[in-house]
């Protein structure tokens, strides 16, 4: 290791916070909205698909998806996250995050749009959809890595926290638009094509004009990507990349990340005469392969932390369909799908969504932003976990009692799950996760341990929702009990992991060799702590 005296990252990591760090949040925060809401809408119009193309008469029920049918369109868009994650985190690092994120948002545009696109048979429909999910799902898992390292690498050591945060929280704003969207839609479809609901009229209980709806929903989600992408055009590479990871056949690294970093942040950084001699060597110490010692006598127990977390924090997080099924009913959101028509049931289900998200999800992930940079993000992590764990616990031991006698503390218990899951490890791996590796592989870290965290979706998904789906409540509860232990391994795992708050991302990954000097005049630095509302806007 060596002595990082790169002068651009110091006064990167010491600058005051300016207008450019709102502006990296916004274009970051769009592209990882765009990413929440593609990926959770078609929940809002999977009843819709089975009314329309599986619908049997002889079966006297509402059409729906076969199960394995379910399965590929949810596991198409899965299947896809978790390569794009792996993919993009690698690409990322090699030609980088800019114009690989700028690669995924073009991706996500065209998915998006295609994927409102296939008619014909409900075999060729269902096909193409998943073809064109699976797509959009290899995009969206690179906005992962990608958003992540290009926000923690712009921001400064003492907020850092607070922006990776307000980055994330765009996912629950995805999740609150992927019900809100559809709701509104339906809605209106509703005002002008209403409906017998299916007990009464069951042939014609599903309007053709919602062969139009599903497709708007998903097409939806190409207009903020293609907004992104635009802004995108106007933000630089990160310093970091251009100096230390970007290929310089003309030796001028140093230069260029200076260049870039004052059009955006006000930074003047003093010459210094030996700075590209400077990064050559840093380059030089500091070029060790994923697949080394050094790397794992370094970082092997940060990943191992990281991806574990992830992973098992995905599983009770993707599993929370577990009570949806009965809590939905019993708050009076949802009804029994014979008493409605189709149309009306995406409105009930995407009303329901937005509900749960806007009361349950959504707060947690402001308490986040609010307090990760007072209370660290160890301590935040631990604290969610040990909450999930614990009630979780409580529903799966008293979950006949509070479904069938006490629905508002079943209603209580589940939003407290989903709270401390959002003000807990659902925030902090994706925070950690960007903070804690060498920048030469940062992205390809990050992509790894949230393609840790999409196998336990995964796990959530299809294994225990199909478990719990075979022979009810009984095994609902097991489901819940097995599921706090798991989160309490999460708990556990925790502690493989070190705290990163108020450190700059070169102290956490060792990359300045135990030192923290700054080459930058006092003058300047004074200037720089004070430049926020003067700083230029690209």
């Amino acid at each position: 290791m060596v002595s990082n005296n790169l002068a651009v990252l110091n006064a990167m990591d010491d600058a005051a916070t300016q207008k450019y760090h709102f502006v990296v949040l916004g274009i970051t925060g769009m592209g990882f909205f765009a990413t929440t809401y593609n990926f959770f809408c078609i929940n809002a119009i999977t009843k819709l698909l089975g009314r329309i193309y599986f619908y049997d008469p002889l079966l006297k029920q509402p059409g729906r998806l076969p199960q394995y049918v379910n399965n590929l369109v949810n596991g198409a868009a899965l299947t896809g996250t978790f390569c794009g994650q792996l993919y993009f985190g690698w690409l990322g690092d090699r030609i980088g995050r800019k114009k690989a994120y700028g690669m995924t948002l073009i991706i996500i545009f065209l998915s998006a749009l295609f994927s409102g696109s296939p008619f014909g048979s409900p075999v060729s429909v269902i096909a193409i959809l998943c073809f064109f999910r699976f797509w959009l799902g290899v995009a969206l898992g690179g906005t992962y890595p990608l958003c992540a390292t290009i926000m923690s690498e712009y921001a400064n050591r003492k907020t850092r926290g607070a922006f990776l945060s307000g980055l994330f929280t765009m996912q629950g704003f995805g999740i609150i638009f992927s019900g809100l969207v559809p709701m509104v839609l339906s809605k209106i479809f509703l005002i002008y094509y209403d409906a017998k609901p299916f007990y009464q009229y069951p042939a014609h209980s599903a309007q053709p004009q919602g062969n139009i709806l599903w497709r708007i929903v998903l097409m939806v989600g190409a207009l903020p990507a293609a907004i992104t992408y635009c802004w995108l055009r106007k933000l630089p590479e990160t310093a970091r990349y251009t100096a230390v990871i970007k290929p310089d056949p003309k030796n001028d690294a140093a230069r260029d990340a200076v260049s870039d970093m004052r059009r955006v942040l006000t930074i003047h950084v003093h010459e210094d005469p030996d700075e590209e001699h400077k990064i050559s060597k840093f380059k030089a110490v500091n070029s060790y392969p994923l697949w080394s010692i050094p790397f794992f006598e370094f970082h092997g127990i940060h990943l191992i932390g990281a991806m574990c977390s992830w992973c098992l924090l995905d599983i009770a997080f993707y599993s929370q369909n577990l009570t949806q099924k009965d809590l939905f009913p019993d708050m009076g959101l949802t009804k029994n799908p014979t008493k409605v028509n189709a149309i009306e049931e995406v409105y009930q289900q995407s009303r329901a969504m937005f509900i749960a998200a806007f009361l349950g999800t959504f707060p947690g992930y402001l308490g986040t932003v609010f307090l990760i940079d007072k209370f660290g993000r160890l301590a935040i992590q631990l604290m969610g976990f040990l909450m999930m764990s614990a009630f979780m616990l409580i529903m799966g031991v008293k979950y006949d009692y509070i479904r069938d006698q006490n629905h508002a503390l079943f209603v209580v218990l589940y939003s407290l799950t989903f709270f401390f899951a959002n003000f807990g490890p659902n925030s902090t791996t994706f925070i950690m996760s960007a903070e804690l590796f060498p920048m030469r592989m940062r992205c390809l870290c990050h992509g790894l341990s949230a393609a840790a965290g999409k196998l336990g979706a995964m796990v959530g998904t299809f294994v225990v929702q199909t478990y719990t789906l075979k022979q009810g409540h009984d095994r609902t509860k097991h489901s819940l009990m097995v599921l706090a232990f798991t989160n309490m391994l999460g708990f556990c795992f925790t502690f493989f992991m070190t705290e990163t708050k108020g450190l700059s991302l070169e102290e956490l990954s060792g990359e300045d060799g135990g030192e923290n000097e700054i080459e930058v005049d006092e003058p300047l630095m004074t200037n720089m702590r004070t430049c926020g509302s003067e700083s230029e806007d690209s």
